[in-house]
Order: C-alpha cells, then sequence, then structure tokens
C-alpha cells in the first residue's frame, strides 16, 4: 500500500483498476489534472512530458516515475485545410499552423520530431497560433511557454477558436492531440495530412522501436525523499492496474472481445500482440530508452528546454534499472 495520498490522473483502461481500487481523482480533461498538479495540488499525478520538462527549468517540487500511462502515435494528428494546397509535407513551408494550448505540447513535440527526422520540416519557416481547439481560450496560464524566438507564435485572439479557423482556412493546417470537430462532422475542406496514417505509422514503429509517449506520472519529492520505498511502491500499483487491462485484452481473445461493441477488435489484439510482443505497453526506464531519448532530442532542438535534458536527471533513481 501507498499510505493516504491524493492522486490524480485520467481514466484510461490502463488506470482504471486503480482508480476503482484506491480512490485516484479524475477529471474531465487532461488540462485539468495537468493545472491542478501544477498548481500542487496532487502527491502524485499525470503530467505531460513537455509540462514536466519545463517546469524542471524552473525547478519543480514533483519527480518523474517511468510510467506511462498516454502514449500515442502521431502521424495522424496533422490536419490541413485542403484549400490551401497542402498535399504532402513538403507544402507545410511558409504556411499558418495551429497548436492547442501552447508551442509544443506533447503531441506537437512528437509530431514536428518526425516530420522534421522524416521529411525535412521546419518549425521556423512557420507562423504559429496558439488557442483553443472547440472553445475560445488564452494560451495556457499554468506553465512556461519557451520557444525559440526564431519562431512566430501568437493567439488566436478573442472569440477564435482552432477548430474553426481550420474549417474556413484562417489556419492551413493544426496540431492537435485531440480530432477537431470539423474532422469528425465531415467537412469537406478539412483532411489528415497522412490520410493512410495507419500505414505510416506500423511503417515507423517498425523501422525505430518507437512508441511516443505523451505523459509520465510525477510525485512530489519531499514525500520520496521521507520515504524511500514509495518510488517503487507507486510504479507496482500503476504497472499492476496496465497489467490488469492488458491482461483482460487478453483474456477477450477467446470470446472475441464481445465486451466491446467494435467489430475485428479482436483481430487488431491479435496483430498488437504479433507486432509488439505480449508487453505491448511497457513501463519502465530500459523498455522505453529509445523513445524516451528521442522525445528529449526533439524537445531540445525545437528550444522547449535550454538543454538536452538526459534521462537520469528526469526520472526517481531508484527507478533508474526498471
Amino acid at each position: 500500500m501507498i499510505g493516504i495520498m491524493k492522486i490524480g490522473c485520467f481514466p484510461y483502461d490502463t488506470t482504471r483498476p486503480l482508480i476503482e481500487s484506491a480512490g485516484v481523482e479524475t477529471a474531465a480533461t487532461l488540462p485539468e489534472i495537468f493545472e491542478r498538479t501544477v498548481r500542487g495540488e496532487f502527491d502524485v499525478a499525470e503530467l505531460g512530458l513537455t509540462f514536466h520538462l519545463r517546469l524542471l527549468e524552473e525547478g519543480t517540487p514533483y519527480v518523474a516515475l517511468p510510467i506511462f500511462p498516454n502514449r500515442v502515435f502521431r502521424h495522424s494528428c496533422v490536419f490541413v485545410n485542403t484549400r490551401s494546397g497542402i498535399t504532402g509535407p513538403g507544402d507545410l513551408t511558409g504556411r499558418t499552423i495551429g497548436e492547442f494550448g501552447t508551442y509544443g505540447q506533447d503531441s506537437g513535440v512528437w509530431a514536428k520530431g518526425i516530420l522534421m527526422d522524416e521529411y525535412g520540416f521546419e518549425p521556423e519557416t512557420n507562423r504559429w497560433v496558439i488557442g483553443g481547439l472547440e472553445h475560445p481560450s488564452a494560451p495556457f496560464g499554468f506553465i512556461p511557454h519557451p520557444h525559440p524566438g526564431a519562431v512566430d507564435v501568437t493567439p488566436a485572439g478573442p472569440g477564435k477558436t482552432l477548430n474553426d479557423m481550420l474549417a474556413t482556412g484562417e489556419i492551413d493546417a493544426l496540431f492537435s492531440a485531440n480530432v477537431p470537430q470539423c474532422v469528425l462532422d465531415g467537412h469537406p475542406d478539412v483532411a489528415r495530412l497522412f490520410p493512410d496514417f495507419v500505414a505510416r505509422e506500423r511503417d515507423y514503429h517498425r523501422r525505430t522501436g518507437i512508441f511516443p509517449i505523451m505523459h509520465t506520472v510525477v510525485a512530489r519529492r519531499d514525500l520520496l525523499r521521507d520515504d524511500p520505498g514509495l518510488a517503487g511502491r507507486v510504479y507496482t500499483m500503476f504497472e499492476a492496474a496496465k497489467d490488469a487491462a492488458a491482461e483482460r485484452y487478453r483474456r477477450g481473445r477467446r470470446l472475441y472481445q464481445v465486451q466491446t461493441m467494435l467489430p475485428w477488435t479482436n483481430a487488431l489484439v491479435d496483430e498488437t500482440l504479433d507486432e509488439f510482443g505480449e508487453d505491448w505497453w511497457p513501463y519502465g526506464i530500459s523498455a522505453n530508452r529509445a523513445t524516451l531519448d528521442t522525445y528529449l532530442r526533439y524537445h531540445h532542438e525545437q528550444g522547449l528546454s535550454s538543454r538536452r535534458w538526459q534521462i537520469d536527471e528526469i526520472f526517481a533513481p531508484d527507478l533508474l534499472g526498471t
């Protein structure tokens, strides 16, 4: 047991067993979890990697644990207005691009980095507009907003939403962790940069071994100092919840995943196991070292951190061997 602590995270299938058994707090949105964490409301909480790294630059009361409740391939997260003439990555040069909340959300760090590595993308050639996706909002007020001086970053402005700006062509493209409503509604002028994103993401994983990590879990530094075994117990607790979720998918193969509403889920689980192995969502450092190193490189290359952080500076020392 980890004693009486205030824990916050989003209700993923990897965390639901923990939420149900330990009374973990959740929120309607991830930014709400992040803001409450930054304001010191939690002892242990989920936090976006870039949010944690930005706070490290200023000093933070939290230490990261190698627990990764949110990871998503990000070729799928770039949306374009088709009337802008963008048909491939090379057409992004000189465009106006939207991003939710801050320049360099975790999804944006990955998307920019992959485009830079594989397609020669240069973020400094673009004008970046930061705002709310479906509701007008200013850039996040609870974190720093670093970016290189050569990169043009401006707020979307009063009453503006990135969803509407993409649909009308006021922005040419959008880097978004969430699918904008205009895409869900089938707007005729909006599409993904990579319509074949599944094939591209599978190819990317096979070539690099990288399954992009968005979020980690952080714990208060003073609590870890006062209780040397706490980091390990929190790690074990989250890993057990994740393993329980994975086991439900494995057991569900026998019944063709009938507990879900999606046809062919069973085939997708089979394909995932074939491609990733039994532990397709690993926690710990060793299984994620290449992914974490790549993210830290992207973060520095994009001017979001003043130096390139190293893994052993980010995570709790007693969990570096995981």
